[in-house]
């Protein structure tokens, strides 16, 4: 096919014989080269990072890192062209078309394929190639609900290797993520905007809210005791009774931390 641009493409799906079939079915077209392919998007965001592809057909529904929080991880300057590839119902579909975001039904038909492949072209002919991804990305953040920052910090900590609980929480600050030990978390509480998190005697300050913080710690080590502070339930060596219907808890770093009426039912989780 003289004078068209041949397009690199990386194929994502956990399921072996949906990327074989794919691959398979763009190898047969002259302007495609199929670069890579992956089973999982921890390792389809290494793969992307490193071969920078034209395109990725991306399959939304996987475990771990599902295929929009993929999008989402990679930064806008390395994004592909995504082509969803999704079993989703007509709503999630009507949502990607009114965002400008492109899909394939599974199981794929050849027609729409192409299709998909046209629009990806037009794309690519349009100049304004940063504001398209853009555009891809608060999209594809309106239908997760979950901020880039978030899912980089459950991907760093190891949040989606299985655990429902990472080991470790990432800190990122002025470019350099700091991995703090949750077992070594002493107490959090929160300063505007951002979290404290109390380690070892030392202060780790993250952007995140105290609801998405609170998400990542085993409720069976870490509760809340006020609407701005968490505690480690091991922490705890003293129980200060208030006449106010408080409490105070004195941590065994000598800490005092006041526990509000609100939350006092929480006392027996010390107990």
């Amino acid at each position: 096919m003289s004078g068209v641009e041949t397009l690199r493409a990386i194929v994502v799906d956990d399921e072996p014989l949906a990327r074989r079939g794919l691959r398979l079915r763009l190898e047969q077209m002259a302007d495609i080269e199929v670069v890579a392919e992956s089973g999982n998007g921890r390792d389809a965001l290494e793969k992307i990072l490193e071969l920078k592809p034209d395109v990725a057909f991306v399959d939304i529904q996987m475990p771990g890192v599902n295929g929009l929080q993929l999008v989402q991880l990679i930064p806008v300057d390395s994004l592909p062209h995504v082509v969803f590839v999704t079993a989703y119902d007509q709503y999630a579909v009507e949502a990607f078309e009114i965002n400008a975001v492109d899909y394939v039904l599974k199981p794929i038909e050849e027609e729409r394929l192409e299709l998909a492949l046209t629009r990806v072209r037009e794309q690519r002919a349009n100049a304004d190639i940063a504001n398209q991804r853009e555009q891809l990305l608060e999209a594809v953040a309106d239908l997760t609900k979950e901020s880039p920052e978030v899912l980089e910090q459950k991907l760093v900590s190891g949040q989606f290797a299985g655990s429902a609980y990472p080991d470790k929480i990432a800190v990122k600050d002025a470019g350099k993520i700091t991995l703090v030990p949750s077992s070594e978390i002493d107490w959090i509480d929160a300063a505007g905007d951002y979290m404290c998190v109390h380690a070892r005697g030392e202060t780790h300050v993250m952007r995140i809210t105290m609801k998405e913080l609170e998400q990542q710690l085993d409720p069976k080590l870490f509760q809340r005791i006020h609407r701005s502070t968490i505690v480690n339930l091991s922490r705890v060596r003293e129980i200060r009774a208030h006449i106010n219907g408080e409490y105070h808890l004195v941590l065994d770093s000598g800490e005092c931390l006041k526990m509000s009426r609100s939350y006092k039912n929480k006392v027996q989780h010390f107990l």
